[in-house]
């Protein structure tokens, strides 16, 4: 643990230090584009805080490989190497998006090569699925799958990207479950190490995450923009897929746990969704929103989950931090349901149920509460309306 405490430590601190100095640099060279009609904010503020991010992570990777616990994933480094690539290029074609509006068709174009990089070179797919020991047979659909999912996590992270702090603290709080979950998860199926790839890539996340946190508080210094939301995506993903798309299902048998046979052997998989459920949900409802009314799927608009909580009345602030309790509540959830199955605890999986039941409700109230607050308007009497001295 604590040599994934120091990848934390160090990523964040390479992280900060990069920001401030991209953050300089787009002040000093005017690297920042104009207000667009969809965006909160208004005075013009740099979007490169992507490329901070990104240099932050690949110094992590880099003195990993030069430290003796992490040597298990630099054995076979084509997984690494090909995460890396597929990163640069997303970050490359986010950079020249924030800066010059590149068209969604060489966006998404950019985002299959990318997910096909590291699906195809570095071998990093979904072989199996943990329900009922559900394995891939066909290696183009294992292929598609993953290159499909990646994608998907990708846009889903961007798209929530639209307020100061939201991207980076709801992948924070994300990373941080799905750290403890991925770590929890290796000791349970009996491996001789706790330093896997997945683990790592969450831990670097967090990092990053906290080191960019600083700059990009309300109100934001630095945008991370498409480069740093499309990297987190894909970076997600890439770490759901080494551990759960890659598990022996016979590894995580429900009946050798005592626990609830459906439960058990839905949560592997769920809990890498539920972390990224917010943008999920968001995503899903604008691709379907704007197929409805004839647009393409990717043409932006100001009717996201975001837009809507200010439209509500909240400030950027609260909108922000109620994001991160929906967040924290059902990410949270899963993984008590998750420990509480593993370690047989009393009413195992339920109390998982029981804090999401009411932890929902609490995050339910704090979101309705400025539309519970609104009075209806008292319209005065006009001139035409008889008063009561007139009536009498």
């Amino acid at each position: 643990m604590k040599q994934y405490i120091f990848t934390i430590l160090f990523t964040a601190a390479v992280t900060l230090s990069l920001s401030w100095a991209v953050w300089r640099l787009s002040l000093k060279y005017k690297l920042y584009p104009g207000i667009r009609e969809r965006d909160v904010h208004k005075t013009p503020t740099p979007r490169l805080g992507g490329v901070a991010m990104f240099l932050g992570v690949v110094a992590a990777f880099a003195v990993s490989s030069q430290h003796p616990y992490f040597a298990i994933f630099w054995v076979d480094p084509a997984p690494v190497y090909a995460i890396l690539a597929a990163t640069l290029l997303i970050v490359l074609v986010g950079v020249a998006d924030d800066l010059w509006d590149l068209d969604w068709m060489i966006k998404l174009g950019a985002q299959f090569l990318a997910a096909g990089i590291i699906a195809w070179f570095g071998q990093l797919q979904i072989f199996s699925l943990p329900i009922g020991g559900l394995i891939i047979g066909s290696s183009w659909v294992s292929f598609t799958l993953t290159v499909f999912s990646i994608v998907v996590v990708m846009n889903a992270v961007n798209f929530i990207d639209g307020l100061d702090g939201l991207v980076a603290g709801v992948c924070l709080i994300a990373n941080v479950v799905f750290f403890a979950y991925s770590y929890i998860l290796v000791r349970d199926t009996g491996s001789s190490t706790y330093f896997n790839l997945a683990s790592f890539i969450a831990a670097v996340l967090i990092g990053a995450c906290i080191g960019f946190l600083p700059l990009n508080w309300s109100p934001a210094k630095l945008f991370m923009g498409d480069s740093g939301a499309l990297m987190l995506g894909l970076l997600m993903a890439c770490s759901a897929i080494a551990i759960t798309g890659q598990l022996e299902p016979a590894v995580l048998d429900p009946e050798g746990f005592g626990r609830s046979q459906l439960l058990g052997a839905f949560i592997p998989i769920l809990l890498p969704v539920v972390v990224v459920l917010l943008p999920l949900l968001d995503f899903g409802l604008a691709v379907v929103r704007r197929m409805a009314a004839g647009k393409s799927p990717f043409s932006p608009d100001r009717k996201h989950l975001h837009h809507r909580m200010l439209d509500m009345g909240h400030t950027d602030r609260d909108a922000v931090l109620i994001f991160y309790a929906w967040t924290a509540v059902f990410s949270l959830a899963v993984l008590l349901m998750y420990i509480g199955t593993r370690e047989n605890w009393i009413g195992q999986y339920w109390i998982g149920v029981a804090f999401a039941f009411v932890g929902a409700a609490a995050c339910l109230v704090v979101t309705l509460l400025p539309t519970w607050r609104r009075k209806p308007a008292v319209l005065a009497p006009s001139d035409d309306t008889p008063t009561l001295e007139a009536a009498r």
